[in-house]
């Protein structure tokens, strides 16, 4: 694909460049991305397509706030992270 991406234990989670420079995606569950695209959907938004009814969800870079990036991509973590990983890490975002 050619774009950085973010893995926990070699599933991506969070991936830079897509759909282009000013973007990134989250693997966010379909209950996690509504909610984040309510909170502020100058930020969020569904990808386009399938995999966006399945929960992937474009995040716009220069708007997005560190607090809010964080909690995002710990979502994204949370999905794909082992159980006795993700436990390490704390309760759920």
């Amino acid at each position: 694909m050619g774009h950085p991406d973010f893995r926990v234990r070699g599933k991506i989670f969070a991936s830079l460049a897509y759909p282009d420079e000013a973007w990134g995606v989250l693997r966010l569950t379909v209950d996690q991305q509504k909610r984040f695209v309510r909170i502020d959907p100058t930020v969020f938004k569904p990808v386009k397509g399938g995999w966006g009814l399945k929960g992937a969800t474009n995040v716009c870079l220069k708007p997005a706030t560190k607090a809010k990036l964080f909690t995002a991509m710990v979502a994204a973590w949370r999905n794909l992270a082992p159980d006795e990983l993700a436990d390490e890490f704390g309760t759920e975002v």
